[in-house]
């Protein structure tokens, strides 16, 4: 390991690239071999637009390469961390450890996001260039060293340091699935609605989506998928739940006239008589 790290420093010494080798030491905790692959991992393909057609060149395939081996990486990790908890626990956790938002964050704290080459626009439209790259960063990483290094790398600058494990398996952000267990539990009519989908250039498809109860709209939810976009508008809701808000009264009321005993009907003998063949065809009056 020692000689290893030795020859990865007189290359570093002896490059022409020095600044952006050091940049990535400070993420990685070694320097890079193939320089090239990780500057590919770091191309939104937002560039493409400015580039002849043979030229073009964007990190999405070392993001799908990467996507598969950080859930391999984290999957390894949890299944040695916690040998007695059963597959359902452990596909939880991972889940939350390789969600967008965890991997949008990771790529800030370590100062990932500073490297990624996107056009402006792009940059500030999809809050997935961030995560959609350091995926392509794993994927550099498993070409230019293997898995080991890419365990390593998650082992000894992740973990702990940007992942709590141990908080991450306590928490329960499935706000969707607690709020559909809570309109169970009290007859309330919840209903999720897709407002609207739509692409803007080459940027991901973004979604709207909002959850009505007792018909009242109580939360919105803007995302890059579906699920993302149900998922905050269900947070919305369920925080107005639990202040009791002036909304969520509004919706017991509705709930309480929609649910109100139904008072009986007062027949009018001396109408019946005189209408019997109304009543036994029963045809509206």
């Amino acid at each position: 390991m020692l000689t290893t790290r030795l020859t990865d420093y007189i290359h570093y010494l002896f490059s022409n690239d020095k600044e952006f080798r050091r940049k990535l030491y400070r993420i990685l905790g070694f320097y890079p071999r193939r320089v090239s692959v990780y500057r590919e991992a770091l191309m939104h393909r937002s560039l493409n637009h400015y580039r002849p057609t043979e030229q073009k060149k964007d990190n999405e395939r070392l993001e799908y390469l990467g996507d598969a081996i950080i859930e391999a990486v984290v999957s390894d990790i949890l299944y040695h961390k916690y040998p007695g908890k059963k597959e359902g626990f452990l596909t939880s956790v991972r889940s939350k450890m390789v969600q967008r938002s965890t991997l949008n964050r990771i790529a800030k704290e370590t100062g990932l996001v500073e490297l990624i080459q996107s056009t402006h626009i792009n940059r500030t439209h999809n809050s997935f260039i961030s995560g959609n790259a350091f995926e392509a960063l794993i994927g550099a990483i498993y070409l230019d060293r293997g898995y080991a290094w890419c365990y390593r790398f998650f082992k000894d600058r992740l973990i702990g340091k940007h992942i709590d494990i141990d908080k991450v398996a306590k928490e329960d952000d499935n706000f969707k699935s607690k709020l559909i267990e809570w309109s169970q539990k009290t007859q309330f009519n919840v209903v999720f609605e897709l407002m609207d989908e739509h692409t803007v250039g080459t940027n991901s498809p973004t979604f709207r989506s909002r959850v009505c109860i007792e018909g009242l709209e109580f939360g919105t939810g803007f995302g890059y998928s579906k699920k993302e976009s149900q998922q905050l508008a269900a947070k919305e809701a369920m925080r107005h739940i639990r202040k009791k808000s002036d909304l969520y009264k509004k919706a017991v009321e509705l709930y309480e006239q929609r649910t109100a005993p139904t008072a009986p009907m007062e027949v009018n003998d001396e109408e019946v008589i005189d209408k019997p063949h109304a009543v036994e065809s029963g045809n509206m009056l």
